[in-house]
C-alpha cells in the first residue's frame, strides 16, 4: 500500500481512513451537498433550487456535526464510468411555464444567482474544485462553484460573470447549465490492478443548447432576462474526462486545495506576535514573583516584634479577608463549573484535531466530537461547581446543582432554538430536523444532567477546600482606590493582552465559519490555545497582585471578569468583522450572524473567565501559604 506522504507539518493534511480502488468498470458516483453563499448565512438543500435530482437512490447518513452545520449530502444524477470519457451528456431539462409554482421556482433560482450561491459536489469524499487564476499568477482552487451569475442594469458583471466576456447583456442572469468534469487518477502499483482518484476538478459553463433532446454544447451562453415572461427551458449537461496524474500520491491528494489558501505566513506572524506578548507577560510575572514577592515574603517573615507587626502593609494586610466568600458565590461557582466543562472539551477536541482525527475529510467530526465531549463532561462541571460553592460557605446545594446543569446550557440552547426557528421559517437546510432537536435534548437531559448530579454529589461529599489563612470575623475596610486599581479599568485592561494573542487566528476561524473556507490548521490553533491559557493566567495574576497590594481583597469575581473580558473584545471584533469583511445582506442572515456570535461569546467568556479565576486562586493560595501569620 502507499505510504502516506508527510507534507508540511503545519498543513495538518486531511487523511481519509477509507479509499476506493477504481477499476475500468467502476461507476463513479457524484454526491451533492447543500448550497451556500458568502452573502447569506442561510444554506439551502440541493433540491430547493429545482436542479436535476436523483430520486431512486438512498441518501447517505449524516452525523450530528454535519446536521448541526446544515450539510445535506444527496446522490446526484451525474454518474460516469471510470476511464470512459463522455461529451455533452444530457442530465435533464427543466421547463418553467407561467404558472405561480414555476414562477416561484425561477425566482428562487434568480435569488440564488444574485446572492452567488455555490454548489458543493463530492466525489470519493473529495470536494470537486473549481480552479482559476487569481492575481500574481497564483491558482485558487475553490471547493464550490456558482449556480450562475448576474449582470447589473448598469452592465456591471457580478461575481463569476467576469470570467466570460460574452456575459454582457444588462439586467440578465447567466446560468451555468453545463459542467466539464476532469477526474485525476493515480495508477496503483504493487497491488491488484486499479487506480485511485486523487482530484476532481470542474469548470462551469453556460450553453444555449438549441437542440434540447440531443444537446451538443453549442450556441451562446444560456441567459435569463430579469423581467422575462413566457415559458423558459434550462437543459443541464455535463462532460467528463480522465487524466492520469503520477505526481499526486493518494495520501496527499488534499494538498492542492489547502496550498492554494495563502495562510501559513500570516499564521507564523500571528504565533510570533503572540509569543512576544507571552514573553513580555512572563517577564513581568517572573519579576514580581522572584523579586517583589520574594522580598515581601522575606520581610514579612522577619517581623518578629509587635511594633513591626503593627506596621504591616501591602498584600499581607488583607490576609484575614482574602478568602472571604465572594458576593453572588452561587453564580460564580456555576460559571466556573460550566467553564471547566468547556475548557476540558476544547482541550481534548483540539488535541484530537491535532492528531488528524477531525480533519475536513471526516465531515462533521469536529462538531460531533465537541458535542459528545461536552455531554460526557457533566461530571467535572458538577464537581467543580459544588466544591467551590461549598468553599464559599454556600448551603443551597440543590439550587447549585440545578443551576450548573441548566443555566449556561439553557441559555445556549434557547438562543440556538430561536435561531433554528428563523432557519425553519426561511426553509434553510441548516434548520435542524425535529428528530435531531429531540436527540440533543435527550443527550442533555438523559446523559449530561445525571453526570452533573454525580459530579456535584462527590463535590459536596468532599471536605471544603482548606485555606492557608483564617478569615477574620469583621470585614476589613477597603481604602480609597486609585483609578488603575478600581475594578472596571483593571478588568478592561486584563482582556486586551489575551485578545491580542488570538485575534489573527480568530480571523481565520470566522472566515471558515462565515465565508465557507476550509479550516485545517489545528496545529496552529492548539498552539494559540496554549498561549491564550498562559496569557489569561499571567494577566490575571499580575492584576490580582496589584489589587492585593492596594488592600482590595475582592479578587474572586474580578479575576473571573478580568480574563473573561476577552470575550467582550471578541464580540467587538465579530461586529467589526461583520461590517468590514462580510457581504451579508438580509435581516434573517444578520439576526443569525449575531445570534450565533452571542453563543460563541458566552462560551468564550466562561472559558477565559475560568482560566483567570483558577490562576488567581492558585496564586493567592500560594503566596498566603508561605507567609507567617500570627
Amino acid at each position: 500500500d502507499e505510504t502516506p506522504v508527510k507534507g508540511d507539518s503545519h498543513l495538518m493534511t486531511p487523511r481519509t481512513c477509507w479509499l476506493s480502488l477504481l477499476t475500468v468498470l467502476s461507476t463513479i458516483e457524484l454526491f451533492v451537498n447543500r448550497l451556500d453563499s458568502v452573502e447569506s448565512v442561510l444554506p439551502y438543500e440541493y433540491t430547493a433550487f429545482d436542479f436535476c435530482s436523483e430520486k431512486t437512490m438512498k441518501r447517505p447518513s449524516e452525523n450530528l456535526g454535519q446536521v448541526l452545520f446544515g450539510e445535506r449530502i444527496e446522490p446526484s444524477p451525474y454518474k460516469f464510468e471510470f476511464k470512459k470519457p463522455a461529451m455533452c451528456q444530457k442530465v435533464c431539462t427543466r421547463t418553467y411555464n407561467n404558472n405561480p409554482s414555476d414562477k416561484a421556482k425561477l425566482d428562487f433560482l434568480k435569488k440564488g444567482m444574485l446572492l452567488n450561491y455555490q454548489h458543493h459536489w463530492i466525489v470519493d469524499n473529495m470536494p470537486v474544485t473549481w480552479c482559476y487564476d487569481v492575481e500574481d499568477g497564483q491558482k485558487f482552487c475553490n471547493p464550490g462553484f456558482p449556480i450562475g451569475c448576474y449582470v447589473t442594469e448598469a452592465g456591471q458583471p457580478k461575481d463569476a460573470c467576469v470570467v466570460n466576456s460574452n456575459f454582457n447583456e444588462k439586467d440578465t442572469f447567466y446560468i451555468f447549465n453545463h459542467v466539464d468534469i476532469t477526474i485525476h487518477y493515480h495508477i496503483v502499483e504493487h497491488e491488484q490492478l486499479g487506480a485511485r482518484l486523487v482530484a476532481a476538478k470542474i469548470e462551469p459553463k453556460s450553453y444555449e443548447n438549441l437542440k434540447h433532446d440531443s444537446p451538443d454544447c453549442s450556441g451562446g451562453p444560456k441567459f435569463l432576462k430579469n423581467k422575462q415572461t413566457g415559458a423558459f427551458e434550462i437543459p443541464y449537461t455535463y462532460s467528463v474526462s480522465f487524466v492520469e496524474d503520477k505526481n499526486i500520491r493518494w495520501a496527499s491528494r488534499w494538498d492542492y486545495i489547502l496550498e492554494s489558501m495563502p495562510h501559513t505566513n500570516i499564521q507564523w506572524f500571528s504565533i510570533m506576535n503572540s509569543l512576544v506578548i507571552v514573553l513580555f507577560l512572563s517577564g513581568m510575572v517572573a519579576m514580581i514573583m522572584l523579586r517583589t514577592l520574594h522580598k515581601d515574603i522575606a520581610r514579612y517573615n522577619q517581623m518578629d516584634s509587635v511594633e513591626d507587626a503593627q506596621e504591616e502593609f501591602g498584600w499581607k494586610l488583607v490576609h484575614g479577608d482574602v478568602f472571604r466568600p465572594p458576593r453572588k458565590g452561587m453564580l460564580l461557582s456555576v460559571f466556573l463549573g460550566s467553564g471547566t466543562q468547556i475548557f476540558i472539551m476544547t482541550f481534548v477536541t483540539l488535541f484530537f484535531a491535532c492528531l488528524g482525527f477531525l480533519s475536513p475529510a471526516n465531515r462533521g467530526a469536529l462538531m460531533t466530537c465537541a458535542v459528545v465531549l461536552w455531554v460526557l463532561l457533566g461530571t467535572p462541571a458538577g464537581y467543580v461547581a459544588a466544591r467551590l460553592y461549598k468553599s464559599f460557605g454556600g448551603e443551597k446545594w440543590k439550587t447549585n446543582v440545578l443551576l450548573t446543569a441548566f443555566l449556561c446550557p439553557g441559555v445556549v440552547f434557547a438562543d440556538f432554538f430561536v435561531m433554528n426557528l428563523i432557519l425553519w421559517g426561511e426553509g434553510s437546510s441548516a434548520a435542524m430536523p425535529f428528530g435531531t432537536l429531540v436527540a440533543i435534548l435527550a443527550l442533555w437531559f438523559c446523559i449530561s444532567v445525571p453526570l452533573t448530579f454525580i459530579g456535584a454529589y462527590f463535590g459536596f461529599k468532599k471536605a471544603a477546600i482548606e485555606h492557608p489563612v483564617r478569615t477574620n470575623q469583621i470585614p476589613r475596610q477597603i481604602p480609597e482606590q486609585s483609578f488603575y486599581t478600581r475594578p472596571f479599568p483593571g478588568i478592561i485592561m486584563g482582556g486586551i493582552l489575551p485578545f491580542g494573542c488570538i485575534f489573527i487566528q480568530l480571523f481565520f476561524i470566522l472566515n471558515s465559519i462565515w465565508s465557507h473556507q476550509m479550516y485545517y490548521m489545528f496545529g496552529f490553533l492548539f498552539l494559540v490555545f496554549i498561549i491564550l491559557v498562559i496569557t489569561c493566567s499571567e494577566a490575571t495574576i499580575l492584576l490580582c497582585y496589584f489589587h492585593l497590594c492596594a488592600e482590595d481583597y475582592h479578587w474572586q469575581w474580578r479575576s473571573f471578569l478580568t480574563s473573561g473580558f476577552t470575550a467582550v473584545y471578541f464580540l467587538v471584533y465579530a461586529i467589526h468583522y461583520f461590517f468590514s469583511k462580510l457581504q451579508i445582506t438580509g435581516l434573517a442572515s444578520t439576526i443569525l450572524y449575531f445570534g450565533y456570535t452571542m453563543i460563541m461569546a458566552l462560551i468564550f467568556f466562561l472559558f477565559t473567565g475560568t482560566i483567570g479565576f483558577f490562576a488567581c486562586f492558585w496564586f493567592v493560595t500560594k503566596i498566603y501559604s508561605v507567609v507567617k501569620v500570627d
